[in-house]
């Protein structure tokens, strides 16, 4: 709308009167423009058509009563206006008498607003301070410029309301919606994988989501104003400001979270036959390795004696237990609880097949010493032969010893160590003269 013009001398002349009913003139078209503009904007259609709550019920009530004091105020206008432009146009060259009704009219206080309109800014009307102004006085007289100035500072204060409400229903209603087509898609997505309300944390959350994105764009849609935030500058344009998004964008993180928890369990499913088959495959490599040790156990008690073997544990029987149930997650698209289960049994089934290497590895030591000793006794048996000493008696008697507590069961390791050392001893013994050589041993006699 347009503002003020500067008031001309006590009496105006001819040319004065007509740049003042130019300026007034236009004033009347920019703010007729602007009047209609505010009748037809969707923002107002919205505001009227709307069930209203809180602070946008009492806010628009106020404004609608603005708006009805603005039209008012512009058909007081027109009414002075027409009448200046009847006087100016009695005759082409003003009399005194005409120029001073001109002045009247178009500087001084001509415009008598009526009870209703001067009233329309009152508490009685429900109009807040912050969207009226100072309320008008009953049968107030203004001039054109000061009712023009008056139109100009209501019409931006309900223009205001307008803005900021329709803003508000320009952004958040459409995401909501918009948020809440991909929350029905991860809720289908969930509901396949088995995350449902009750049992599972993110079948809780998504419910959650549900629940806050259906109150906030009631709310949103009710109460548009209780979103809108002033600029912090003070701006006094019409809509100066920004929708306050927080719970919107607060839900969306909230979701985003929750779908790449079901992503997550999506590739469970997508290889979780792949991993059951892995930790089969583990599991019984680990039973065929005890199975391995407790066959060896009985082999060990059986041929050595004196000798301490560990027990051999049975299956991992609650392992085998998690497995099974791991594959009737499976076969029941219980995804949710397959994924974390199959992280703790891959680590688990490792475990358990370690722990079965090691006791099979403890349960042979002892056969393994064994063959270290035969290997022994057979090196040094072949190392004599070399040299000819094979049917040296001491050595074939220290040999046959040794050979016969190595091949008996149950062979005692302590006394078959000593047997085997002994007869290393002795082959040394016989050994180093012969490498010595001829002269070595005339040198020594």
């Amino acid at each position: 709308m347009g503002g003020p013009g500067a008031a001309g001398d006590p009496v105006m002349d001819r040319d004065d009167a007509d740049r003042a009913l130019a300026r007034l003139g236009a004033e009347h078209e920019a703010i007729e423009t602007s009047l209609l503009a505010l009748q037809d904007h969707a923002g107002r259609r919205l505001l009227e058509g709307a069930g209203l709550t809180g602070t946008t019920r009492s806010r628009w009530a106020a404004a609608e009563a603005l708006i009805t004091l603005l039209w008012t105020s512009f058909d007081a206008y027109t009414a002075a206006l027409r009448e200046a432009r009847e006087v100016r146009s009695r005759r082409r060259w003003p009399s005194r008498e005409d120029l001073a009704e001109l002045t009247r009219l178009l500087s001084g206080p001509a415009v008598t607003l009526p009870d209703s309109a001067a009233g329309a800014g009152t508490a009685d009307a429900g109009l807040s301070p912050e969207i009226t102004g100072p309320p008008a006085r009953p049968c107030e007289r203004l001039s054109l410029e000061e009712l023009v100035g008056r139109m100009n500072d209501g019409y931006a204060r309900a223009l205001d309301v307008v803005v900021a409400a329709d803003a508000v229903w320009s952004a958040l209603p459409a995401r909501i919606d918009l948020l809440a087509a991909e929350l029905r898609r991860t809720r289908s997505l969930a509901h396949s994988v088995g995350v449902r309300p009750g049992e599972h944390p993110s079948g809780d959350d998504l419910e959650e989501i549900t629940r806050e994105l259906t109150a906030l764009r009631g709310e949103v849609v009710s109460d548009p104003l209780a979103f809108w935030v002033p600029a912090r500058s003070g701006s006094s344009a019409p809509g100066g400001g920004r929708p306050d998004t927080g719970r919107y964008d607060r839900a969306a993180r909230a979701l985003e979270e929750v779908r790449r928890e079901i992503e997550a369990v999506l590739a469970v499913r997508q290889d979780a036959e792949q991993r059951l088959f892995q930790l089969r495959d583990v599991l019984s490599r680990a039973d065929r390795t005890l199975t391995e040790a407790r066959e060896a156990r009985g082999e060990v008690l059986a041929k050595i004696a004196a000798s301490e073997v560990p027990a051999v544990s049975g299956p991992a029987t609650a392992l085998h237990e998690q497995l099974a149930a791991a594959a009737d997650y499976r076969r029941r698209s219980q995804w949710h609880r397959l994924s974390p289960l199959l992280d703790t049994l891959e680590v688990r089934a490792e475990d358990e097949l370690m722990r079965a290497r090691e006791s099979l590895t403890a349960v042979t030591a002892p056969l393994a010493v064994r063959a270290e000793l035969r290997g022994r006794l057979d090196a040094y048996r072949a190392k004599v032969a070399r040299h000819g000493m094979a049917e040296d008696p001491m050595l074939t008697e220290r040999y046959d010893a040794a050979r016969r507590m190595l091949w008996s069961a149950p062979c005692d390791l302590r006394a078959a160590e000593q047997a085997v050392l002994r007869y290393q001893r002795a082959a040394a013994e016989v050994l180093v003269p012969r490498q010595a050589g001829p002269e070595d041993r005339e040198g020594d006699g």
